[in-house]
């Protein structure tokens, strides 16, 4: 696994989804296309408690206890629990970005981290390394989901008129 390249990843993903929000008004931050989606302010607030609670903690239990004290997450749940759509959008952008940069400071500072250590977790094998590339992946899954909500947002904007000169999404 080419570990710099993971966390030049890490890095400027946070960047990439600080470009994607900002400069997004707050009613844009809250809007949803449906019921079922989340909104731009629920996006961020899941990565940052992401960042924390879920691939930092669990790739630190991995690591640094056997994959002991293995952190209980339920982020479909915080959503509303921890009523994201509330939130300022500014505040939110900042927490993940500090997270982040706490994150990348503790990453940079594992001394020779055995990135075979695993976990077993629902019945499959889950190693360090995964967690780690799945960290990366997971920034760029949401910037797919930022970008969607920003077109489908455009596309009610604009309404009655098409999006489709543009050419196909």
């Amino acid at each position: 696994m080419d570990v710099p390249f993971i966390l030049h990843q890490l890095r400027h993903g946070a960047g990439q989804v600080e470009a994607l929000v900002k400069g997004v008004g707050p009613a844009q931050a809250r809007w949803k296309p449906d019921q079922e989606s989340w909104s731009i302010l629920e996006v961020v607030n899941h990565l940052a408690d992401e960042e924390v609670e879920d691939f930092r903690a669990r790739l630190e239990a991995i690591l640094m206890r056997g994959g002991r004290d293995w952190p209980a997450i339920d982020p479909a749940g915080w959503v509303v629990e921890r009523n994201y759509n509330a939130r300022p959008l500014d505040q939110s952008l900042q927490r993940f970005l500090q997270a982040r940069r706490e994150s990348l400071r503790w990453l940079e500072g594992l001394q020779d981290p055995d990135w075979e250590a695993a976990v077993e977790n629902r019945g499959r094998v889950l190693r360090a390394g995964d967690v780690l590339a799945a960290w990366a992946a997971h920034d760029l899954l949401h910037m797919r989901q930022l970008v969607e909500l920003h077109y489908a947002f455009l596309g009610q904007g604009a309404e009655p008129y098409s999006l489709g000169y543009a050419g196909p999404w």
